[in-house]
């Protein structure tokens, strides 16, 4: 009776090299997912701009120069983002701090005037309460400036991202397709041609649904600016770019903007406002959601609404914001890499088939059978 025998020392030991540099990759990725995510938002803006950047090249003739146009443009755009939204905050801030004591006196003329809080104020001592806490305001500075000194090192680090990741941008946007070409033509041949058709279509689609994407948003915000303006609400090109900003996000970034703003126009023409900018709101999103985000991405990513749902749902959990802006490309991706990988399976297998074909018919092909000719017979003299 054969005895069965267990695994050999050399698959143990095979497995176990597998599972422990498993585990120590996946910590190092775990170590490394700042700078990863780093790059993997340079390949996306790298992708993202390099439709601009040929516009700019056939034009211009010199890759260089478009690379600094197309850049200088990304840099500047924040800067005209704030040049919109800073006087009115700093307009707003500075008309409080003038009408801070007018709503401190509006506040005591209340309370005499309402017998419940006078009465409150006389059983609780509220006045004396807010004085002693007035006063102890200037000991708690230190908090309030350990609290600063945090969102300044915020500030500071989220700069340093953000020139790291442009500079990876710029590096991938000059040379990456060189690289990308190097790595494909180390490949088999027959792979090179399923590799760049798959490169191909994934740059389109990403750089097509940023365009789109850009565009979808630019038309909200300006018949956003369009609606407040005639309404005649304040800072409306600051809340149209709210508006814009925020139609980027997939699924919620309308809601949500149209939220803010529709809280707005309660301060400034009550209810008028607000009904016609709700039902302005409806409107629009019904047009958006079914004549202008289909064609867009039925003519970018093409991606079905269930995964861009889930894709949206999964990004936004482990990368918040960003990781929502970034979900539908990278969905257009996988959808792209496992078509063409399924396609090049399929090609695979229509080879073999042919050339188990081929084989069989070599084997079986005319000729008598030795059999037929029978023995030979004896020659003539």
């Amino acid at each position: 009776m054969a005895v069965r025998e267990g695994p050999s020392a050399r698959a143990v030991l095979r497995v176990v090299t597998i599972v422990v540099a498993s585990v120590i990759t996946l910590y190092l990725i775990y170590l490394l997912r700042k700078p990863i995510t780093w790059i993997v938002i340079g390949g996306f803006l790298a992708i993202a701009l390099s439709a601009p950047v040929a516009v700019l090249e056939r034009r211009t003739r010199h890759r260089g120069f478009a690379i600094t146009i197309v850049y200088l443009g990304l840099i500047l755009l924040p800067v005209l983002i704030g040049a919109i939204f800073v006087p009115p905050i700093v307009k707003e801030a500075n008309n409080l701090a003038d009408n801070v004591p007018q709503y401190v006196n509006d506040v005591q003329d209340y309370v005499r005037n309402n017998s419940t809080l006078r009465r409150l104020n006389e059983d609780y001592n509220l006045v004396d309460q807010l004085q002693s806490q007035a006063e102890r305001l200037p000991a708690r500075l230190g908090g309030a400036a350990g609290v600063l000194s945090d969102i300044g090192l915020g500030i500071v680090n989220s700069l340093f991202a953000t020139v790291t990741i442009i500079i990876l941008s710029i590096f991938m946007i000059g040379s990456g397709g060189r690289w990308v070409e190097a790595a494909i033509r180390s490949r088999p041949a027959v792979h090179q041609d399923m590799l760049r058709r798959a490169t191909r279509e994934i740059s389109n689609a990403v750089a097509g649904y940023v365009a789109g994407a850009l565009g979808q948003a630019t038309l909200a915000g300006l018949a956003a600016f369009v609606v407040l303006s005639i309404l005649g609400v304040p800072y409306a090109a600051a809340l149209a770019l709210i508006i814009a900003l925020l139609d980027l996000v997939p699924l919620v970034g309308a809601t949500i903007g149209a939220l803010i703003v529709g809280l707005v126009t309660v301060f400034n023409d009550f209810p008028t406002d607000t009904i016609v900018w709700i039902v302005w709101t409806i409107v629009y999103q019904q047009i958006e959601n079914t004549v202008i985000q289909p064609r867009i991405q039925a003519r970018t990513v093409n991606v079905a609404p269930i995964v861009v749902l889930i894709a949206v749902l999964f990004g936004s959990t482990l990368f918040g914001v960003l990781g929502a802006l970034l979900a539908i490309p990278i969905a257009a991706t996988i959808q792209i890499s496992v078509r063409e990988y399924r396609a090049y399976r399929r090609l695979l297998r229509m080879e073999a088939v042919a050339e188990g074909e081929v084989i069989l018919g070599g084997a079986e092909g005319p000729g008598p059978p030795p059999s037929a000719a029978g023995p030979p017979g004896p020659q003539p003299a």
